[in-house]
């Protein structure tokens, strides 16, 4: 390995130490939290280290929502992809979307549904962000209930579109119950809910899989 290789390989796991300080403190206490002094005194490095990699607070920001995004992509996205299109895919999206941040270890909740409360009346390139982020969220969900159409599992004139409002409203409610009422409770709650949306949506067919909940 060559000295400028050498290097460039501790420059990433630098990076990736502070990234993940960061998605941790942004679960915990928002991304307004974020700053290279902050990051600083809780990873060891020092002000000018982190300078290296982020210029300003406002980049901080706005990776550290890219490594929350990426992470939930990597948990959670693709191993649904494993699954069979259709309910089992979808099921498959939904139950790893409310365990994700348990298996993560983000003991504050979802970095990402933070970020969208945090910056809901603050205009400017961070609400900017946070807001493409779960529109790709919400668009690749939507896409998911598609899938499940197309398979004939859900109804042929199934609206794509509200499925995924009423799963996304539910996966949001999860994280708020969890808060409340405890974890174990939160989930139970919202499996329910979830084989409530689709079995309203099912197709009137009598080969259609059985609701996970009613073959337990």
């Amino acid at each position: 390995m060559t000295p400028s290789a050498y290097k460039q390989t501790k420059g990433e796991e630098t990076r990736a130490l502070i990234l993940d300080a960061a998605v941790h403190m942004a679960s915990e206490s928002g991304f307004e939290s974020l700053t290279i002094g902050s990051l600083a005194e809780r990873t060891g490095l020092s002000k000018s280290g982190l300078f290296a990699h982020f210029g300003s607070k406002h980049d901080l920001q706005i990776a550290a929502l890219d490594e929350a995004a990426r992470r939930f992509t990597e948990e959670v996205f693709l191993p649904a992809l494993k699954a069979p299109r259709g309910i089992k895919r979808l099921r498959a999206l939904f139950e790893g979307w409310v365990e994700w941040t348990k298996r993560a270890s983000l003991p504050g909740g979802c970095p990402i549904d933070s970020a969208t409360q945090e910056y809901d009346h603050r205009p400017g390139p961070m609400r900017d962000a946070v807001i493409d982020r779960q529109k790709l969220l919400e668009r690749e969900l939507s896409k998911t209930v598609q899938l499940a159409i197309d398979t004939g599992e859900l109804a042929p004139g199934t609206d794509p579109h509200l499925v995924a409002f009423e799963l996304m409203g539910t996966i949001l409610a999860f994280f708020r119950c969890t808060t409340v009422m405890g974890h174990d409770v939160a989930h139970t709650r919202a499996v329910a809910a979830f084989d409530r949306i689709i079995d309203s949506a099912r197709a009137a067919d009598p080969k259609s899989p059985v609701p996970a909940a009613a073959s337990r």
